[in-house]
């Protein structure tokens, strides 16, 4: 039987709820980090008291943090960071089983998404959750009489991070942010191997292409790229890598990878994958001269990534022809697929990266959020990284789960690293 039936929330079918919450449980066994945190929490209530919104994938895993949140006292609220990533049962649940308002639909239009950062945001938070930024940039520009009520924020996402720190850049942050992207057991792992196994699993689920033999491309050569190049090679495609920068792009080189300008990749390309957070990664100019039957997929946040308005003007004709691929018919009679209309193909047309590689991540976000709540007052207004200490426990937490020992330092091998005075 329900136990929040009563609870507020924007969900696709509340009926949902029975499958959504056997897939929470699922995910839940693969999360022993977030578990042993949930324990904790449940135990000392380090949120008590404190209202939280969270723009985050509405996913089994996200669905596990917000329980995780909620049993350390928080008062929480979750809203979509992405129109496509949304488990539409999985929010179900949420509100059903669990009490905590969601607002979230799997294919909401742009003005629906908007609303929903706005009911999160109605929510008056002491915390902010981003995956992306949307939400504090919401805060920054439509809701500014809320600021001041803001404890801090954390962000999940390099996209996020980046305009964060432009907009701190700028002098128009308004409060303290934790940059969970950038702990090291985030996006070494999150990234790289999360991202990584479920972009693949996305493009595979959208197309049942077979990847042995076909020339993919990876534009961007971070933790992300890194990942997805790394799978696709595991799977027999031959990889081509597009940089901007030269010490990745070396990287790439040193690792086995081609690379080479995105004009030259995109002629040669099957697959073609956006990885970097930027801008028109694959231009217009870049479309015209793709192979006839490449597909193109992104899955670095934002679908502007590609660009889709200049691949419209020179379509003759578009159609759905799979779920989540859309088949352009360009006037030069060559077709062109996209993907989940740009947006993150791994949470779109898969289901995002899995539980436990999420659970290093909203382990650091949960220990984040009590690292907000106990130094309220002494963190500058910036973007700030996790602490090491936070970041070495997940790690630890992570090992012992897997039932992996390490060394520990002698105090002899303590005072060599700290002194200078012992030499050759």
């Amino acid at each position: 039987m329900s136990t929040a039936t009563a609870t507020p929330g924007d969900v696709k079918d509340r009926s949902l709820a029975e499958v959504g919450k056997k897939r929470i449980e699922w995910a839940f066994q693969w999360m022993p980090v977030l578990g042993s945190i949930r324990k904790e929490f449940q135990a000392a209530r380090p949120l008590q008291g404190i209202r939280i919104s969270a723009c985050l994938h509405v996913t089994t895993e996200t669905a596990n943090l917000m329980i995780t949140l909620r049993d350390g006292g928080a008062d929480a609220v979750l809203c979509a960071s992405n129109p496509l990533s949304t488990q539409d049962d999985v929010a179900a649940s949420l509100v059903e089983d669990y009490g905590i308002p969601t607002y979230s639909i799997k294919g909401e239009d742009n003005d629906t998404y908007y609303a929903h950062i706005q009911a999160a945001l109605d929510h008056k938070p002491h915390i902010t959750m981003d995956d992306g930024a949307d939400l504090v940039h919401q805060l920054h520009t439509e809701r500014t009489e809320l600021a001041d009520g803001v404890l801090g924020g954390t962000e999940e996402t390099t996209t996020g991070v980046i305009r964060l720190r432009a907009m701190a850049n700028d002098g128009v942050l308004k409060f303290p942010i934790v940059a969970v992207n950038d702990a090291m057991t985030k996006h070494f792992f999150d990234n790289r191997y999360g991202t990584g196994q479920s972009t693949i699993d996305g493009i595979l689920r959208a197309t049942n292409v077979l990847l042995a033999g076909l020339n993919v491309v990876v534009a961007g050569y971070g933790w992300c790229g890194r990942g997805v190049a790394s799978r696709a090679r595991g799977l027999g495609a031959s990889v081509i890598v597009t940089e901007v920068d030269p010490t990745r792009a070396l990287e790439a080189v040193m690792d086995g990878f081609r690379v080479m300008p995105m004009s030259e990749a995109a002629a040669a390309g099957d697959i073609i994958v956006t990885v970097t957070g930027d801008k028109h990664v694959v231009g217009k100019h870049h479309f015209e001269n793709m192979k006839d039957g490449a597909i193109v997929a992104n899955s670095g946040h934002f679908n502007v990534e590609l660009d889709l308005e200049g691949l419209a003007s020179l379509a003759a004709s578009r159609r759905t022809v799979r779920e989540f691929v859309e088949e352009y018919t360009l006037h030069n009679g060559r077709k062109v697929f996209v993907l989940a209309d740009g947006r993150l193909v791994n949470l779109s047309s898969a289901e995002g990266h899995p539980a436990a590689v999420m659970d290093m991540s909203f382990a650091n976000q949960a220990l984040a959020a009590r690292y907000l709540a106990e130094t309220h007052g002494h963190l500058a207004v910036g973007v700030h990284s996790v602490p090491e200490e936070i970041d070495k426990s997940v790690a630890r937490r992570k090992l012992d789960s897997m039932n992996v020992r390490i060394d520990t330092l002698s105090d002899e091998q303590e005072q060599y690293l700290s002194s200078w005075q012992e030499g050759t």
